[in-house]
C-alpha cells in the first residue's frame, strides 16, 4: 500500500490520541505502592567513613635545578703568553694546585731589574745618612751652615723615601712572577679550558676555565608568591606547624624520576620576589660525595616536616562535584543521606584535607553515593559497615611513630 498524505495525517491523528493514554499508563505503573518520594526502591547499602581530626604530613613539590656549592671563575691576574695547561679538563683539583703557568720570563727579568734597582736606592740612602752624620758636629762647632746641615737631611729623607717606593715594587715583581702561577683557588672539579695554550692572556678579563665545588650541593627552586602567602595564612590560623627550628627536611626527585638517596635541609629563602616569575628563591643543602648530584641538571624538590594538626581527612571518592561546588554525602542520626558542601584542601595519600563543612563525628558516605546522586539528598540508606580510612602516607607514619616512641 502507497502512503498517501491522507495516509499520515490519518495516523498522526491516531497517535495523538494514543500518546496521552500511554502516559497516563506509564506514570499509574511507576506510582509508589506507598506513595513515598524515592519510588518504594529498597535503601541503597552504603558504606562510611567516621572523620576523625588529626595530625597530617603536608609536603610541598617544586621544579628545582642543581648548584654546586661554589663555582669559581679561574681567571689569570697577570698579562701574558699562556705557556701551559697543567690539568685534565673535568678532572677533579685540589685548593692550590696548578692549573694554567704563563711565561715567566719577562716576569723574571722585571724583578731582576727591581732588585738591582732596591741595590742603587739602599746605596744613596746610605750615603746621605753619612754625610748627615758629618755635617751635625760640624755644624755644631759653627764651622758649616744650618743650610748645609738641613740640605742633607732632606737628601737622607728622599733617600728612605726612594728605598721603600723601590721596595714596594719589588714586592709586586715578586708577586706578579708568582701570579704566572695560575693556581685553584678552591677543591673542586673543573670545567673545560676556555683558552689553548700561546693565546695572550690579557690577566683577569679573560676567563681560563670553571671550578666547582660538588660536595655539599645545593638545589636551588623557586616559590610562587600566590602559595607562600597561602602558607603564611595557614601558618598565623593555626592550620599548618613548621618545625621547631623553622628549617624544613627535603628530598630530591632526579630527571628520570628515581629519588636522591640523600636527604637535605632547606637553608636560605629570598626576601625578594621575581618580578618576572612571581616567585620567591629558596634553597636546600645536599651531601654529594659520590658525585650523583651534577652543577645544572633539573630535577624536583620535596620538602616535608610541615604538618597540618587536627586536619580531616577524607578518601578522594566520596568527594564529588556539582555546578555549587564540591559535597559529599553524609549519614545523619536518621541513616539518610545529606549533601554536605565542602571546602578541600590539600592532597594526603589517596585523601581530601577537607578544610571546611565536616565535623568530628560525621559519617560521611563513600561507597554506594552513584545510587544517591540518582536519589537525590533525604534518602534512606543502609549502612553495611565502616569503610577504610584513607592510608597514612610514609612521612605520616614516621611522625606518629615518633609521637608513640615519645609517650612510651
Amino acid at each position: 500500500m502507497i502512503a498517501t498524505p491522507f495516509t499520515l495525517s490519518h495516523h498522526g491523528h491516531r497517535l495523538r490520541l494514543v500518546l496521552p493514554i500511554l502516559l497516563a499508563l506509564f506514570a499509574a505503573g511507576c506510582k509508589p505502592p506507598n506513595g513515598g518520594p524515592h519510588g518504594g526502591f529498597p535503601p541503597p547499602v552504603v558504606s562510611v567513613v567516621t572523620v576523625e581530626p588529626r595530625d597530617v604530613p603536608v609536603t610541598f613539590e617544586y621544579v628545582a635545578q642543581t648548584a654546586g656549592f661554589r663555582e669559581i671563575e679561574v681567571r689569570a691576574r697577570v698579562t701574558g703568553i699562556l705557556l701551559k695547561r697543567n690539568y685534565r679538563e673535568g678532572a677533579a683539583v685540589r685548593k692550590g694546585e696548578s692549573l694554567f703557568t704563563i711565561d715567566p720570563e719577562p716576569f723574571r727579568i722585571a724583578l731582576a731589574r727591581a732588585e738591582a734597582d732596591l741595590g742603587v736606592a739602599e746605596a744613596r740612602l746610605a750615603q746621605a745618612r753619612r754625610e748627615t752624620a758629618r755635617l751635625r758636629p760640624v755644624t755644631a762647632a759653627r764651622a758649616a751652615s744650618q743650610k748645609e746641615l738641613d740640605d742633607a737631611t732632606s737628601a737622607e729623607q728622599i733617600a728612605e723615601a726612594e728605598v721603600k717606593s723601590v721596595r714596594a715594587r719589588l714586592n709586586e715583581a715578586k708577586l706578579n712572577l708568582e701570579y704566572t702561577r695560575v693556581e685553584s683557588p678552591i677543591s673542586g672539579v673543573t670545567s673545560r679550558a676556555q683558552a689553548s695554550e700561546g693565546t695572550l692572556v690579557s690577566g683577569p678579563n679573560v676567563l681560563l676555565t670553571t671550578v666547582t665545588q660538588t660536595d655539599p650541593m645545593y638545589v636551588i627552586f623557586g616559590v610562587p608568591d600566590r602559595e607562600f602567602l597561602a602558607m603564611r595564612r595557614d601558618i598565623d590560623a593555626g592550620r599548618l606547624k613548621l618545625p621547631a627550628d623553622g628549617r624544613l627536611k627535603a628530598t630530591v626527585k632526579l630527571a628520570d624520576g628515581s629519588a636522591y638517596s640523600r636527604e637535605g635541609l632547606l637553608n636560605f629563602r629570598d626576601v625578594r620576589v621575581d618580578s618576572r616569575t612571581g616567585t620567591s628563591e629558596a634553597r636546600a643543602e645536599f651531601s654529594n660525595p659520590g658525585g650523583m648530584l651534577r652543577a645544572g641538571e633539573f630535577a624536583r624538590i620535596v620538602l616535608h616536616g610541615a604538618v597540618r594538626p587536627g586536619a580531616i581527612v577524607v578518601p578522594q571518592r566520596a568527594v564529588l562535584e556539582s555546578p555549587k561546588g564540591k559535597f559529599v554525602f553524609v549519614a545523619n542520626a536518621e541513616s539518610k543521606a545529606e549533601a554536605r558542601p565542602v571546602e578541600v584542601g590539600d592532597w594526603t595519600g589517596d585523601g581530601w584535607i577537607i578544610r571546611n563543612g565536616l565535623k568530628p563525628g560525621d559519617r560521611v558516605i563513600v561507597d554506594g553515593v552513584v545510587k544517591l546522586q540518582l536519589m537525590g539528598p533525604g534518602a534512606p540508606v543502609k549502612i553495611s559497615g565502616d569503610a577504610a580510612v584513607p592510608e597514612a602516607s610514609a612521612a605520616e607514619k614516621e611522625s606518629t611513630d615518633k609521637k608513640q616512641s615519645a609517650k612510651k
